[in-house]
């Protein structure tokens, strides 16, 4: 059968682009092509299979119901082809050239600034593209192709991985250093819940914070949310209530130059567990081993 009729994988890669994005400037955007390049490559994908593909209005891209089907048939094949050169860079040097890494935010700002210097020193071969988005987001990210692999913390599902755990990250009370003297651990039943300010939905240690203390009504009654671990810290320090931190944030000075004190939550699966997950099967598992045991030594 002749190639000749084949969809090129520069279309199939302006067709996902797409779909991602909804909007053909900022789909070429993302394929570093002008707009008129990626609608004209669009139009040849359609002419080539004879199927309207995209409905096209001024305001509203809409992918017809082949279209759906073929925009994620094309990411399926376009991540084989990634997979091909992942073969070809596996076998040669190890952990070397472009790895794509996302991170969820609470732990991207308190273990990056300590894990990038360390890995430019041990592999400065290596190019590490890294993005910072919600659990969610990023296990996405890694299913769909555009991540090679994610930092995040367990437990959370995260679909057909491998997956290389690090190391325990214990979670901290954190309130003001105006409270009354507290223990040196302090147990779930010690927290007010109309006190206890966490983060907004779509954070997992939201939800690993609430687990450990194992007490349903505080998912109901802690009404104020943060989007940030930091402005969690801002809202304790301006005496507004407690809140849990991992203790790599305190490791990284979160609660410098502020009133706050912290202690260990006392009990049982208090601490969450720090792991690399990559997509099972992929060539580059040696890469990911290699890059797990440079994050234990870095958050050593």
């Amino acid at each position: 059968m002749s190639t000749t009729y084949l969809p090129t994988l520069k279309q199939l890669q302006y067709l996902v682009a797409l779909h991602d994005y909804g909007h053909f400037g900022r789909a070429a955007d993302a394929c570093f092509v002008t707009q008129s390049t990626l609608s004209a490559g669009l139009r040849e994908l359609e002419s080539l299979i004879g199927i309207v593909l995209v409905e096209r209005t001024r305001r509203v891209v809409r992918f017809t119901p082949v279209g759906e089907k073929i925009a994620e048939k094309a990411r399926r094949v376009l991540r084989e082809a990634e997979e091909l050169a992942d073969l070809a860079r596996a076998a040669g040097k190890p952990l070397s050239g472009d790895l794509r890494m996302s991170v969820i935010p609470t732990i991207a700002p308190f273990l990056l600034p300590r894990l990038l210097p360390f890995i430019r020193q041990e592999r400065p071969e290596l190019k590490l593209y890294l993005r910072e988005e919600p659990s969610a987001a990023a296990c996405e990210s890694l299913s769909r192709g555009s991540a090679d692999c994610v930092l995040l913390a367990l437990p959370y599902s995260c679909g057909e991985v491998e997956v290389e755990p690090l190391f325990d990250d214990q979670l901290m009370v954190a309130f003001p250093k105006s409270d009354a003297e507290l223990p040196d651990h302090i147990g779930a039943d010690a927290i007010e819940p109309d006190r206890l300010l966490l983060l907004e939905d779509g954070h997992c240690l939201r939800d690993h914070a609430l687990a450990a203390c194992n007490r349903p009504e505080l998912r109901a009654q802690a009404t104020m949310l943060g989007t940030s671990l930091h402005t969690l810290v801002q809202m304790v320090d301006n005496g507004l209530g407690v809140t849990m931190l991992p203790e790599m944030a305190l490791d990284a000075g979160i609660l410098d130059h502020t009133n706050i004190v912290a202690r260990p939550l006392a009990g049982d699966n208090t601490a969450r567990q720090i792991a690399l997950i990559w997509r099972k099967n992929s060539p580059r598992e040696k890469d990911f081993q290699l890059l797990a045991d440079l994050l234990r030594k870095a958050a050593a």
